[in-house]
């Protein structure tokens, strides 16, 4: 049996390497994806073949992910509960791409993955594989094998010769990516405790940050982030650098209790600086650019949208649909944002565009010879009329 494993080098899949020849007889070969966690990926690759696997294969997936996947989201204005940016959520249904990839390239029988049976990362790799290559089986170690903690693990691994880096104690986990950083579990189960200054790595501490506002030019095409002040990049470029920017002020952190698919509530911690700067950006050049019922019909599926990425369902048919009714209604979103950022806020105070709907003569308080204000006695008499029906009803008049 020949399996391909979504590795990432961390204790749970180093001691998976193993379990998966023991248990199923199998060529296990690793899969790593470089999504921009910033990690020495050579040295990740090593320790995969130290751990057992007859090879390691690693794709560069950054612009994809960027292009393919954040920005698409990023058109939606997509935000679940209202805080989350899904930065974690929108980078499954890639590694999952390219891991059936790789499976279906390899001959492979079977997709592995180490996540746990309480989260929603099992149910994003799973849908995916399912609607991609269905006919490969998907297997979860933490949903069969004999381990119930960490510290299981590590004497697993210390059985069968693998060196982790893991100890018995766990402050925190995390999981970063060209986008963001999150932190869950151990210290910050407690949803009363403040989330602990040292974890954060992509931002400076508001309080901290710089006492002078800094101002920043956006540049959209399609709703998309094209340049930063002008200066052009490609996709992941420019989330790296607005990382950098929105980050040093501060810009771009959540702490909140969320609710998992699998219907348990679990805190996040999450760093976002640049796609936070990013949907201010968009937000403040559809406000010239987007007509208001395209506008409200958009931001009236964005919910739906992002339960779809949260929740593992990017392959799925209404994703699909509502991408392309998205699309087409912000592909008309080009023009330039002025933003603000200020110890831990990004504010906008300036929007531009070359096809603007925003029109200075109608929205002028000064004397106009474009709008008549007695045509809005007549505007309102009409919309009024089942208001009126309505309370003669109540009162039975």
């Amino acid at each position: 049996m020949k399996i391909v494993l979504a590795y990432s080098g961390g204790l749970d899949t180093s001691a998976i390497v193993p379990w998966l020849k023991e248990r199923y007889a199998a060529d296990v070969i690793c899969f790593v994806a470089d999504i921009g966690q910033g990690e020495d990926l050579e040295a990740v690759a090593e320790k995969g073949r130290r751990s057992g696997a007859s090879r390691v294969i690693v794709r560069d997936l950054r612009e994809k992910f960027a292009t393919d996947f954040v920005f698409p989201m990023l058109r939606a204005a997509a935000v679940y509960e209202g805080y989350y940016l899904l930065g974690t959520s929108i980078a499954r249904p890639l590694i999952a791409e390219a891991q059936v990839e790789v499976a279906l390239a390899e001959g492979a029988d079977a997709v592995a993955h180490g996540a746990t049976g309480k989260g929603n990362d099992q149910v994003r790799f799973e849908l995916s594989a399912a609607a991609l290559a269905p006919s490969l089986k998907v297997i979860a170690p933490w949903r069969e094998w004999e381990f119930r903690s960490r510290s299981d693990l590590i004497r697993y691994c210390a059985e069968k010769g693998v060196k982790v880096e893991a100890t018995l104690e766990k402050p925190y986990s995390s999981d970063a990516n060209l986008v963001h950083i999150s932190y869950e579990g151990g210290i910050l189960e407690d949803p009363w405790k403040e989330a602990p200054e040292e974890i954060f790595r992509l931002t400076r501490a508001p309080d901290r940050a710089p006492d002078k506002a800094r101002y920043v030019e956006v540049d959209l095409e399609g709703g998309v982030p094209v340049a930063i002040d002008g200066e052009r990049a490609s996709a992941a470029g420019l989330l790296a650098r607005a990382n950098e920017i929105a980050g040093e002020h501060g810009v771009g952190r959540v702490d909140m209790v969320e609710n998992r698919y699998v219907g348990i509530k679990s805190r996040g911690v999450y760093e976002t600086p640049g796609l936070t700067m990013f949907h201010a950006a968009r937000r403040a050049v559809e406000q010239v650019t987007l007509d208001r019922e395209a506008l409200h019909l958009r931001d009236s599926l964005s919910g739906r949208y992002a339960e779809c990425v949260y929740n593992g369902y990017w392959f799925a048919p209404e994703r699909r649909m509502l991408q392309a009714a998205i699309d087409d209604a912000v592909s008309a979103v080009t023009g330039t944002a002025r933003l603000k950022l200020y110890k831990g806020s990004v504010s906008v105070v300036g929007r531009r565009a070359p096809r603007s709907l925003y029109d200075p003569h109608l929205a002028t308080f000064e004397a106009d010879r474009v709008y008549d204000h007695k045509d809005a006695a007549g505007f309102i008499r009409l919309n009024s009329l089942r208001l009126k029906v309505a309370a003669r009803v109540a009162r039975g008049s």
